[in-house]
């Protein structure tokens, strides 16, 4: 079962990045996907039915939008506001923010998220005390709790439900 979830989600994403439907890129995505499959659904899915859930699949796509047009945007104005500012305003600090998820997809998404939001990176996960070191453009504050509120309780929220 895991290498037909495995194959399955390879074929989708491998359509949606080729761009085209024609006979050769069906062909190559099956293809493609049923390798995948096989080769990687050991190491990638321990529960396939989690998948399956519309539920999760909700929270998914629910999470890309609002990222990709709220976060990301609130994000980029930020930095392009430093970029522009005749005195560059920066405060840049790492620092220790905790995360309360259990899955390494979970943890991988969070992080993900955080880097890929200008401003802020994360250097380090430690997984014994549950936090991330992030590097942060602007700290608003060192504390690790109002730090979280700040940078990732939001992606915290969206990942814990799509993947815990």
């Amino acid at each position: 079962m895991n290498s037909v979830v495995v194959a399955v989600l390879a074929f989708f994403a491998y359509i949606v990045f080729s761009g085209s439907v024609s006979t050769y890129d069906l062909l190559t995505g099956v293809i493609v996907a049923t390798a995948t499959g096989v080769l990687f659904s050991s190491i990638t899915l321990q529960n396939p039915w989690k998948t399956l859930s519309p539920r999760r699949w909700y929270y998914a796509l629910r999470y890309a939008a609002r990222y990709f047009t709220i976060d990301e945007t609130k994000a980029h104005l930020d930095v392009i506001k430093r970029i522009l500012h005749p005195k560059a305003p920066v405060n840049p600090a790492i620092v220790k923010v905790p995360f309360d998820v259990e899955s390494d997809y979970a943890k991988t998404a969070i992080a993900c998220s955080i880097t890929n939001t200008p401003g802020t990176v994360v250097v380090e996960i430690d997984e014994e005390k549950k936090v991330f070191y992030i590097h942060w453009i602007d700290a608003k504050t060192l504390d690790p709790v109002k730090a979280r509120e700040e940078i990732s309780l939001i992606f915290e929220k969206y990942s814990k439900k799509i993947f815990d």
